[in-house]
């Protein structure tokens, strides 16, 4: 069985070099590289040529590279015209020069080339998608092309480091909805990204970019991620979504996030939204947008986990399984009596130690912290602080818990400041 053998190419230098039959005929000059989505992205489809009839496509496995550079057609009727676009993303049409994300570095870069390989098997050799570059090595080949031998350009562009992307990692952008759809461009990879790193990509793109990624995102990531970016930057993520589309992502959000939100927008906005919501979830919001928004009441969130005073920490664990909530926000369970006035907290921490018959009045706290709803949230931002907290239980006049105030919202208050 022969060895399989690869070498290396750019597309730069690609671009443009003569396409020769077995008898030396020229067929055309390459034009661009055909590469499959969806399940077969990354893969080479086919070469498109320029030739007298206007331009074709033949398979990659039909091209074979020549001692002298150049490229052989193996089966002159491999090439047939190409008639329309089809499912397809054109190398140096879709890609160079083109913002793209980079899922595992997770930041927005620009394409300034992209490395192929020839894989070779026998007689056979197929053209595959290797890594896209991104530095001054891709800038230096397009700049300096035709200005030098294609080998000594390539010699000289390998002084530079190397900052490819493995094709595993690009996502390409498309803002045409349609085209998208055609393609089968995905960004299911995104969704595996922490929504500040999702926050920080929609900030570094342009408009048109920013919108065709944030309305491919399902509600609950574009919640999650809504979240993590200022107002400014949520109100032009919104204002191009109908108030059913905004709803059903702000019903995934926290409801102290949500309200935050909506107390941005304009009252005829912010009440178009809430109609749209489901009856519980407007409920709630509409609950915090009543508290002042520099308030204790005005930074909670009413998604916490609570239980009777003399629940166990079995009953607890079965109340934390049906959280409905952001579980990672968890750090405490509440015990609550029959006139929901706040009797206990229990760190998680301790619930893992305890056997499931214990009761939670036994592993409670001595002291039970909490704050007023009106308390401000600069006195806010010096208990947490002081006791070192990581959440603070909210209680009205009549010292019933109304929600909790999580460290992530005194830090962000504490940023606005600086």
């Amino acid at each position: 069985m022969e060895p399989r053998t690869t070498s290396r190419i750019s597309l730069t230098a690609l671009l443009g070099t003569p396409v020769t039959d077995s008898q030396g005929h020229l067929r055309g000059r390459l034009k661009d590289i055909a590469v499959g989505t969806g399940a077969d992205a990354g893969k080479v489809a086919g070469l498109v040529l320029k030739t007298r009839t206007g331009l074709c496509i033949v398979p990659s496995q039909e091209v074979m590279e020549t001692p002298a550079g150049t490229l052989e057609l193996r089966t002159p009727g491999a090439l047939v015209p190409l008639k329309d676009e089809g499912n397809y993303l054109y190398l140096a049409q879709d890609l160079v020069d083109r913002q793209i994300i980079d899922v595992k570095g997770r930041k927005v870069v620009r394409v300034n080339d992209v490395d192929l390989e020839w894989m070779g098997h026998g007689s056979v050799h197929l053209l595959r998608v290797a890594e896209v570059e991104v530095g001054l090595r891709g800038a230096m080949r397009r700049v300096f092309k035709g200005l030098m031998p294609r080998a000594t350009l390539e010699r000289m562009s390998r002084r530079f480091a190397s900052s490819g992307i493995p094709w595993a990692f690009v996502d390409v952008i498309e803002i045409d909805p349609a085209r998208r759809v055609k393609l089968r461009i995905e960004y299911d990879r995104l969704a595996e990204m922490h929504p500040s790193d999702l926050a920080e990509i929609l900030e570094d793109l342009p408009p048109a970019e920013r919108e065709a990624v944030f309305r491919s995102l399902d509600e609950e990531v574009a919640a999650e991620t809504l979240e993590e970016v200022d107002p400014k930057m949520q109100k032009a993520l919104l204002e191009k979504l109908d108030e059913e589309t905004i709803a059903d992502i702000v019903e995934e959000m926290d409801p102290g996030a949500a309200a935050d939100l909506l107390a941005e927008l304009s009252e005829e906005q912010s009440d178009a939204i809430l109609e749209e919501m489901e009856p519980e979830e407007r409920h709630e919001v509409e609950e915090l947008l009543e508290f002042d928004e520099h308030s204790a009441a005005g930074s909670m969130t009413t998604d916490f986990i609570y239980v009777g005073k003399d629940a166990t920490v079995a009953q607890a664990v079965m109340a934390l399984r049906s959280f409905d909530g952001d579980p990672e926000s968890v750090t405490e369970v509440y015990l609550l009596d029959e006139k929901r006035v706040l009797r206990g907290a229990v760190s998680l921490a301790r619930m893992v130690m305890a056997q499931p018959e214990a009761r939670l009045s036994v592993l409670a706290e001595e002291r039970i912290l909490s704050c007023p709803a009106d308390m401000h949230q600069r006195e806010l931002a010096e208990m947490f602080d002081k006791y070192n907290l990581h959440a603070l239980p909210v209680v009205d006049s009549q010292g019933r818990m109304v929600g909790v105030v999580q460290a992530d919202h005194v830090i962000s208050f504490l940023r606005e400041k600086l």
